[in-house]
């Protein structure tokens, strides 16, 4: 197998750096905190300076756009322990009024990003991935080893980012892991328009929310501190490969209101409105693979996490 570029004379100082795209986000913020709290030099790559709780002296913020090649030169250096990219274009409705942009801001960075790692001795990358890279398949469990069928240009600039990743494995001798996150909830989601901050809003306003359909639809709910304990374990571990992070438990929309109103005391009345055409009838994912390759445990019960949700829109939090 042929090998990785190498440069001995890398700054030693940059061998323990951990490179996060998108550090500034929902996940991002998440990802960065766990990493300086083990005294890990990280360095956040985002248009958005990080927040002020994250202020530490091994943490450098690079801004700009990661399509700019000079943003990614600064953001790089030679010999860091490797890249965790989690900055994409992520919304669905976004990736199909926009399919162009999609694909740059998802494919050709990676692309860009894993070839600067390979030319500077960077040896592991950790991409998000999503499991809408498999497509619909009904009340089907989705598990790594199914095809790549992915309907939307978003699940397909992740398939195509998942290929990639492979490759750099295969060619380069690279631990790349491609880590498919299911639906992400916890602190630090108040500016997300996603169903669980929907809901967190209805109740703080004492309103009701509306389903689509019967509210049978099923969805695996995963809180962010297990997400991080998954991006974790798959540094640790610098695993090659596919593995889904979620909770291993898919739970209807009506049952996740009910664990909503559990978690604030709110009474959340429903209305049922039309389904929308297309939605998925049910994500039922296995975590086999994570837990065994990775020692992955989800531990945070649904109500337990919504609860740390709740608590963050009470205060304001964005």
């Amino acid at each position: 197998m042929p090998s990785s570029v190498t440069h001995p004379a890398a700054d030693t100082a940059q061998a323990d750096r951990v490179v996060v795209t998108g550090g500034s986000g929902f996940v991002g913020r998440a990802v960065v905190r766990a990493f300086l709290e083990r005294g890990t030099p990280v360095t956040v790559v985002d248009l958005h300076e990080p927040p002020a709780e994250l202020r530490h002296e091994l943490l450098t913020h690079v801004p700009g756009d990661l399509r700019n090649a000079a943003v990614r030169d600064a953001a790089v250096p030679e010999g860091a322990a490797g890249i965790i990219h989690l900055a994409a274009i992520t919304s669905v409705l976004r990736s199909v009024d926009r399919p162009v942009e999609t694909y740059a801001n998802n494919v050709e960075v990676t692309q860009e990003l894993l070839e600067l790692a390979r030319q500077r001795g960077v040896g592991r990358f950790v991409l998000a991935s999503t499991n809408a890279v498999v497509g619909d398949i009904g009340h089907g469990t989705i598990t790594e080893t199914l095809p790549l069928r992915p309907l939307t240009p978003y699940g397909a600039t992740k398939a195509a980012c998942e290929m990639l990743l492979s490759g750099y494995a295969g060619a380069y001798g690279m631990a790349t892991c491609a880590l498919r996150f299911t639906n992400i909830y916890g602190p630090g989601m108040g500016h997300k328009d996603s169903f669980i901050p929907r809901l967190m809003r209805a109740a703080l306003a004492n309103t009701g929310v509306e389903v689509y359909g019967d509210g049978a639809q099923r969805r695996d709910f995963v809180h962010l501190n297990d997400v991080v304990q998954g991006v974790l374990a798959a540094w640790d571990k610098q695993y090659t490969g596919t593995a889904i992070i979620g909770s291993g438990r898919s739970i209807t929309v009506l049952e996740l209101i009910d664990a909503v109103r559990a978690a604030t005391d709110e009474a959340l009345p429903v209305t049922h409105v039309p389904a929308k055409n297309g939605e998925m009838p049910a994500v039922i994912v296995d975590i086999t693979r994570a837990q065994r390759e990775l020692g992955y445990a989800p531990d945070v019960e649904l109500t337990d996490g919504l609860r740390t949700v709740w608590a963050d829109f009470r205060r304001g939090m964005p």
